[in-house]
């Protein structure tokens, strides 16, 4: 039998495409891209379909039925297939061996873990940045799904064979940050016994305080400890903000950023590159880039057109400096400073994702909040203008429920639930496998007690709950005939023939779909793919399990039918592996045994 790779479904489609130009040798590239062997949707039309003669028929200028009949009498010729037949109009449904699974299930206990891995990303330099959260406060449970996404994503990628940086740029170049340094000099002057009341001290504020959480109590307390009384007026009043607004406000935001990496790394969230906005700024790079885009004739002095609907009241015709966003796909072109001449936040993110061009990024993926859906255009017309090519996620709102009520949250108030809060509520796993279960641009509820709850309701322990079955067989295997005899090495060697129940092939068949899930997820920017294949896997492992109950013949150990029972092992460790596979894309711990 042929060597098969990893991905069956890439080896069969190659077994299609070989058959198809045998009859078709013109086909233009272009056609033989959109060919596809996927699996099938109902397990009795076989186990993978391909479009191969739907997709030739018009460049072919043959009907798809004729083509489809060609595939399948070359197909039948393949010795890894048991079937092939014509189906609507124009696929072929393709049956495999038996012996063709049983062939592939080595495959995945030599591999390990590393099964699924896959050379589909080529190597490409891929920077992903996510989280991103403003340095204003500790991490909230509303920035949990974007971090969660974003570092599952980057596992993804670079398990399909990406290069990846994970990415997190700091907002320290905006007016919060302004804000937030005058709320930590109230906490500081507050540290300094002054007599100032919170609402005196807001009234002096441009704008008024903003952020009054009780998290600024502490950065009070340090800079007290590190500059006494040098940044205050007499009395513990506010001195000239030009005496301590530098200080303070790169004091503050460094204390913040150490929260939050705190709290990202309980999630199980690091980043490769920590990227400064104001830094990045500090160097000229917003007007150079502007400068650039000039220089190409992308840049012009021009008047907008008034918003559509009804026009504000304060809306003027002005000219700006303006973007030629139309010309790669944007609606409208888009300024660059303001009125005041400085740099818009348009501006400076263009000069942010050119100098991740310039560092190397081939491809750049943002994960965004849903509320900057309306950005997405504009941001990637700018950096298709600088030659690069921008993916955006967006991850919608997350509502907590604890005891069936919504927690609210404001972090300007303080008065939200932490990051931390939640995951010392439910813990790590339970937050990340949950935040992956549904796709990220759909709203979704995380409910408290349905995350610890051990049900097959949750996902989590679902899948959980197969691993510790799977480990907790190979223990009791082990015990029975050796741990030598249950090695993966000893097990990828046997014979599995004897496996030949629905179930266990239904099984097998879907470990072998896990390396095209890894491509296909990866390629489409959606790591929730992954949550579910595992909650399928699991579900076709319990349903094993719970069918050995009902039949002894189906049990994993049997003690007179050895050569049987070390086969089933071998499918319980490559299901175990699978599953430890699937769950290092997504951060998730698994366990030994449950408690």
């Amino acid at each position: 039998m042929t060597t098969m790779t990893q991905n069956i479904f890439a080896t069969m489609r190659e077994r299609v495409l070989a058959a198809l130009r045998a009859d078709l040798p013109d086909l233009p590239e272009d056609t033989i891209a959109r060919i596809e062997v996927t699996p099938t949707r109902e397990a009795a039309h076989g186990d993978m379909a391909t479009n191969a003669a739907l997709v030739a028929a018009k460049p072919a200028r043959r009907r798809p039925q004729d083509i489809a009949a060609g595939l399948v009498a070359r197909l039948l010729a393949e010795p890894e297939i048991e079937s092939a037949e014509a189906a609507g109009p124009g696929f072929v449904n393709i049956r495999l061996r038996t012996a063709t699974l049983h062939a592939h299930l080595p495959n995945i206990l030599r591999a390990g873990e590393a099964y699924g891995d896959s050379g589909v990303g080529g190597g490409v330099r891929t920077n992903v940045e996510y989280v991103s959260a403003n340095p204003t406060g500790p991490m909230h449970v509303g920035h949990c799904r974007g971090a969660v996404v974003g570092d599952a994503l980057a596992n993804l990628l670079a398990k399909a064979g990406f290069a990846v940086t994970k990415e997190y740029v700091i907002n320290d170049a905006g007016n919060q940050v302004v804000a937030l340094a005058w709320a930590a000099y109230w906490r500081y002057l507050q540290a300094l016994g002054t007599t100032m009341t919170e609402e005196d001290f807001s009234n002096e504020v441009p704008g008024g305080l903003q952020y009054r959480g009780d998290y600024l109590l502490p950065v009070g307390e340090a800079l007290k400890r590190d500059f006494g009384d040098t940044l205050a007026g007499a009395h513990a009043t506010i001195a000239s903000p030009e005496l301590w607004l530098e200080t303070v406000r790169t004091f503050t935001v460094a204390a913040m950023m150490a929260g939050i990496r705190d709290d990202l790394a309980l999630l199980g969230v690091t980043h490769d590159v920590f990227s400064s906005e104001r830094a990045l700024a500090q160097t000229g790079a917003t007007d150079r880039i502007v400068e650039e885009l000039r220089a190409k004739d992308l840049i012009y002095d021009g008047v907008l057109e008034p918003p559509k609907g009804k026009t504000p009241e304060d809306w003027e015709p002005r000219e700006q400096t303006l973007f030629r966003a139309t010309r790669f796909g944007d609606d409208v072109d888009r300024p660059l400073r303001k009125s005041d001449g400085s740099a818009t936040y348009f501006a400076n993110d263009i000069a942010y994702h050119a100098d991740k061009l310039a560092r190397g990024a081939e491809i750049m993926i943002d994960v965004w909040g849903a509320d900057h859906g309306g950005y997405v255009s504009r941001m990637q017309s700018a950096v298709r203008a600088l030659g690069g090519k921008l993916d955006v996620v967006l991850c919608q709102i997350v509502h907590v429920l604890k005891d069936g009520e919504p927690v609210r949250m404001s972090k300007r108030a303080g008065t939200y639930i932490t990051l931390r809060d939640l995951l010392e509520e439910v813990g790590r796993d339970a937050v990340r496998f949950t935040m992956l279960t549904r796709k990220s641009d759909a709203q979704m509820e995380f409910d408290i007690a349905a995350a610890i709850a051990q049900t097959r309701e949750n996902p989590v322990f679902y899948v959980q709950y197969a691993h510790a079955r799977c480990r907790s067989v190979l223990r009791a295997a082990a015990e029975r005939f050796g741990a030598a005899q249950v090695d993966a090495a000893a097990l990828a060697g046997l014979a599995l023939d004897s496996l030949e129940h629905e179930a266990e092939l239904a099984l097998i068949r879907r470990l072998l779909a896990w390396p095209r899930t890894v491509e296909a997820a990866a390629l489409a920017r959606e790591p929730h793919r992954i949550a579910f294949f595992l909650y399928d896997l699991a579900g076709d492992f319990h349903m094993l399990w719970n069918r050995g109950r009902d039949d002894a013949a189906l049990r994993f150990l049997q003690a007179d039918r050895a050569p049987e029972s070390l086969a089933r092992v071998a499918l319980v460790a490559a299901t175990a592996v699978v599953i430890r596979s699937g769950l290092a894309v997504m951060g998730v711990t698994p366990v030994e045994e449950m408690r």
